[in-house]
């Protein structure tokens, strides 16, 4: 039987979109169990190094190595597992402990034991996010009241809620604790293995997104009085363009660099904060998601993990958003001065070239009228010579015997040179003239033939 791929051309990435829907399938966990989640944000090359570490591990726990590169990898040893996850800035280990043994303090054991320390010590990467979680099974354990789970979060002040309405119970304090992580507390009560696995994976997300999309606050409360500086500053600009016609000796070249200099800035704001910016909007619109999967129900008068992500999430989310529209806005405000102030630059720039053709128009009027008197004054002197040379041809034919009047004669030759010299100067003068108007001619056709080619 011949299958159709045989027969079309195949997308060389159709495997590839098929399969990246399944690249990171939800868990399987038991309850109880122990987890510990670590985020670490990394360069290109630290992504790198990370799969090699990994490698490392296997190695130093005597399993196969494993060879190729995923974004996510998954692999059980004996009592724990490891999960590996690769995201665009970060990536993630997930530790699950599947036997843990019971305790009166959730929190005394936890997955980071299964961990050679010194592998533990060499991750590279910068730790983001990371916390412990405790999964006890409701069913088989009586479920403690608040005051009895305070002590595991060291008496800091709780957040809770009953999640997937009722199946499970969610305790968390939001906060670092002494061993500088955060700790969440899951109770099931009616969920499978598959469903705590769901849940426990929108849970570390949560925590993971949540301190993610805060890395842009620190950047946008560094910018924010320098952007509302350059906001003043610009409005002291457009105020005194818009009033320039009160102020005439406004240097407008240099309130052109001013602006430049402003645009300069605001370029380099936005080279250093636009994919944080971005990222933080991505992160706050991946959690909203993940909390409405939540389902969540108050917990005796505690915030629910939504009620306490909107009231100090969401506003540090909407700093960064406003800093982002700011700079935004500030750029179009410093482009659309510069633009006008270019303008009158160019304007300026115009009037002065046309007054300065003016004065070289009127300079070639008076030239040319010097020329015209000096004409004058050459055909007197040129005159002067040839009826001089006149003289001496008329007196040396008078020498060889030719008899006449030398005074009529030199007195017939004076106009006649004055008018001889006068038309051949006009002549030479009208000949120049046509040659200049010829060569503009000739200059015009050479411009205008390209544009009737178009």
């Amino acid at each position: 039987m011949t299958h159709i791929t045989q027969l079309l051309d195949i997308h060389p990435l159709r495997e590839m979109l098929y399969n990246e829907l399944h690249s990171r399938p939800f868990q399987v966990i038991p309850s109880p169990a122990r987890i510990t989640h670590l985020a670490l944000q990394v360069n290109e090359q630290q992504k790198a190094e990370q799969f090699r570490h990994l490698q490392k591990l296997h190695e130093l726990l005597g399993y196969e190595i494993p060879e190729q590169v995923t974004h996510c990898y998954e692999k059980t040893f004996d009592h724990f597992r490891i999960r590996w996850e690769q995201h665009l800035e970060f990536t993630t280990y997930t530790l699950i402990h599947l036997s843990p043994e019971p305790a009166d303090d959730p929190f005394r054991q936890t997955a980071l034991a299964d961990l050679p320390s010194a592998w533990l010590a060499a991750l590279p990467g910068a730790l983001v996010a990371g916390f412990h979680m405790a999964i006890e099974d409701a069913r088989e354990v009586e479920e403690p009241e608040p005051t009895e789970v305070k002590p595991w979060f060291e008496q800091m002040r709780l957040i809770g809620s009953n999640s997937l309405d009722g199946a499970a119970r969610i305790w968390t304090s939001f906060q670092l604790h002494r061993d500088g992580l955060g700790r969440l507390l899951v109770y099931n009560k009616q969920l499978s293995d598959s469903q705590l696995g769901r849940l426990v994976q929108r849970l570390v997300e949560i925590e993971t997104y949540r301190l993610m999309a805060l890395l842009a606050l620190p950047d946008a409360r560094r910018i924010s009085p320098l952007l509302g500086d350059m906001d003043d500053q610009l409005n002291r600009l457009t105020d005194t363009l818009a009033h320039q016609q009160h102020c005439q000796a406004v240097d407008e070249r240099a309130l052109l660099a001013e602006l430049t200099q402003m645009a300069a800035r605001v370029e380099a704001f936005r080279a250093q904060t636009t994919f944080r910016f971005t990222a933080t909007r991505a992160y706050a619109e991946m959690i909203e998601t993940r909390l409405q999967a939540l389902r969540e129900d108050e917990v005796s008068g505690h915030l629910t993990i939504n009620e306490f992500l909107s009231r100090r999430l969401l506003p540090a989310v909407s700093t960064c958003q406003a800093v982002s529209e700011r700079l935004e806005d500030i750029s179009r405000r410093v482009d659309r001065a510069s633009d006008m102030m270019r303008t009158r630059v160019d304007m300026a720039i115009q009037q002065q070239n046309r007054e300065l053709l003016g004065a070289m128009n009127q300079r070639s009027k008076i030239q040319l009228m010097m020329q015209h008197t000096v004409e004058g004054l050459s055909v007197a002197a040129i005159s002067y010579y040839l009826v001089g040379l006149g003289k001496y041809l008329l007196e040396a034919l008078y020498g060889t015997g030719w008899h006449f009047n030398k005074s009529l004669a030199m007195g017939i030759l004076v106009p006649l040179v004055l008018v001889s010299v006068w038309c051949v100067t006009r002549h030479i003068h009208h000949r120049f003239h046509a040659l200049a108007h010829d060569e503009c001619d000739d200059d015009f056709d050479r411009q205008a033939r390209p544009h009737k080619r178009e």
